[in-house]
């Protein structure tokens, strides 16, 4: 990267450097299925510009950003989902392990509230 820190995991997968189970892909955003899947239906949706985690979005990001939901909700709709949970976790203290931003979408059985 152009500041010299290492891509992550999710960044190598938008980059094609690194094979995932693809579902979705445009110029702004990838989606591919979780290999520790917590659901039926356990894709991640990730957008292509690096951003570390949510309270690093800034105002040039907002597009983006409501992207990755338009492309959670047609993911859904081709698993043939109409119940669905959308998670992003923001920080190590809420579970999130790549620090990419990224939106969870979890489906295809019951899903208990609260979450854990």
């Amino acid at each position: 990267m152009a500041d010299g820190s290492e891509k992550t995991l999710f960044q190598k997968i938008a980059d094609g450097d690194l094979p995932a189970d693809l579902v979705y892909e445009d110029d702004r955003a990838v989606a591919f299925r979780d290999i520790a899947p917590q659901a039926p239906t356990h894709v991640l949706v990730v957008p292509r510009k690096p951003i570390p985690r949510a309270d690093a979005i800034e105002e040039a990001d907002e597009a983006l950003v409501g992207h990755l939901f338009t492309v959670a909700r047609r993911v859904a709709e081709a698993e043939g989902l109409t119940d669905y949970r959308l998670v992003v976790n923001n920080g190590e203290g809420a579970g999130q392990t790549v620090f990419h931003l990224h939106v969870h979408l979890l489906g295809g059985r019951g899903l208990q509230w609260p979450p854990g």
